[in-house]
């Protein structure tokens, strides 16, 4: 500041020095000018001038070097002022700044402390409820374990139980082959296991057991089916023995002469037997109780099923048997639903003669709905009417009320506003 003080004062110095400078050069052309005889008062005059204009500068460059001292001094005072007055805001600061930084760190410290404390509570309440869990998942892990053993101690016990069983079941076989070695005892596996098979299949009124023919022979079972089929006949047959002796080893083991022997003469006799014009339908079934016997027939003795077919007999296992009776149901089923058609027809009738009186009472209190709400307008209009009606009316009535008020108080002499004239 001291230094652009000083610069700006010699810069004004050095301008009227330069000034004088320009007059000075001007005056000495004037002097050059003028005539000789003026000359030397000029001269005189001139140094006069010249001593006066010394003396002003000396002067002036006094005065400018005092007024320098003392602006240096006031400035360098103003300066020192504003120097100690900064050190004094720069000591005060860095006091308020130590006491706040001090205050803030004790904020801090204890809102460190305190979300110390509240992080440590949440880290022990997590921990508590890991535990829990924890505690939780091994009780239900034991308690899964203890089930898982005690399910297994279960199925160990139905295993026990199985394999009793299948001794048990061991037993029964050999009893079953006992059984199915006797031709009466096959007779009467395969019927029964007929009767299961045609009563899980068939209404009762489809089929009937141990039914007489007109010409006094029985049948296991007759299947009742609608027209053109008519009434089958269903004849259980087992030929077992030669069938066995078949796949015998030694000399037990017979050709397959004597099996398609026995098959044909089953086949014959369903035929001769169980197909009667007239009475049943133009074929007869052949049951035979086991899949195997089907299977080999079909499987490597053709010419027997081409037999069967010439001679009109069907021969059929549990399961195919069960896929015919399947068969029959769906069209015993089409019968009864084809039958009644008519009773649908007639109902759908009644239905739709139901439900045009129901439209024609449905637009009827539509109607009737339409008037309702016309009437309802027209008395809202005609209440709206008598309560204008009613509004003039009172309006009509004070209006004659003042007006009658007012001609009584003009014959009285009253004004307006309650005093006498």
């Amino acid at each position: 500041m001291t230094e652009i003080l000083i610069g700006i004062t010699l810069v004004v110095f050095a301008a009227g020095i330069g000034f004088l400078g320009l007059r000075l050069s001007a005056l000495q052309r004037r002097l050059d000018e003028m005539p000789a005889a003026m000359t030397q008062g000029f001269e005189e005059r001139h140094r006069a001038m010249l001593a006066d204009l010394h003396q002003g500068l000396t002067r002036q460059g006094d005065r400018l070097a005092t007024a320098l001292t003392d602006n240096s001094e006031r400035l360098r005072t103003a300066t020192g002022d504003e120097l100690k007055q900064t050190r004094d805001t720069l000591h005060r600061l860095q006091l308020t700044l130590t006491e706040t930084l001090g205050q803030n760190r004790e904020a801090m410290l204890e809102k460190l402390a305190l979300t110390t404390q509240a992080l440590t509570g949440k880290i022990d309440e997590q921990l508590a409820l890991i535990a829990g869990k924890v505690n939780e998942r091994l009780d239900a892990g034991f308690k899964k374990t203890n089930e898982t053993f005690t399910n297994v101690m279960t199925r160990l016990a139905t295993i026990d139980e199985a394999q009793k069983k299948i001794e048990t079941l061991t037993g029964s076989v050999v009893g079953l082959q006992e059984i199915l070695g006797d031709k009466r005892s096959r007779g009467a596996f395969g019927e029964v296991q007929l009767e299961a098979i045609v009563r899980n299949a068939l209404p009762e009124s489809a089929f009937e057991f141990q039914y007489t023919l007109a010409r006094g022979v029985r049948a296991d079972c007759v299947l009742k089916l609608p027209p053109p089929t008519g009434m089958l006949a269903v004849d259980s047959k087992f030929p077992l023995e030669n069938y066995e002796r078949m796949f015998a080893e030694g000399a037990e083991r017979a050709s397959s002469a004597a099996f398609k022997s026995d098959v044909k003469k089953h086949i014959d006799d369903i035929s001769n037997k169980y197909i009667v014009p007239g009475e049943t339908g133009d074929g007869a079934l052949m049951f035979l109780p086991a899949e195997a016997v089907f299977a080999e027939i079909h499987a490597r003795h053709r010419d027997l099923v081409d037999y069967a077919l010439a001679r009109r007999v069907w021969i059929t296992s549990p399961t195919t048997l069960m896929a015919i009776l399947n068969t029959a149901r769906a069209v015993i089923r089409d019968v009864e639903m084809r039958k009644q058609v008519h009773v649908i027809q007639d109902e759908l009738g009644k239905l739709g003669a139901d439900f045009g009186r129901f439209q024609s009472r449905m637009d009827k209190l539509a109607q009737h709905i339409d008037q309702a709400k016309h009437d309802v307008d027209e008395v809202h209009v005609s209440s709206r009417k008598i309560s204008e009606r009613f509004a003039k009316i009172e309006r009509v009535e004070l209006e004659e009320g003042a007006a009658a008020k007012a001609k009584v108080q003009a014959q009285a002499g009253i004004l307006p506003g309650g005093t006498a004239e």
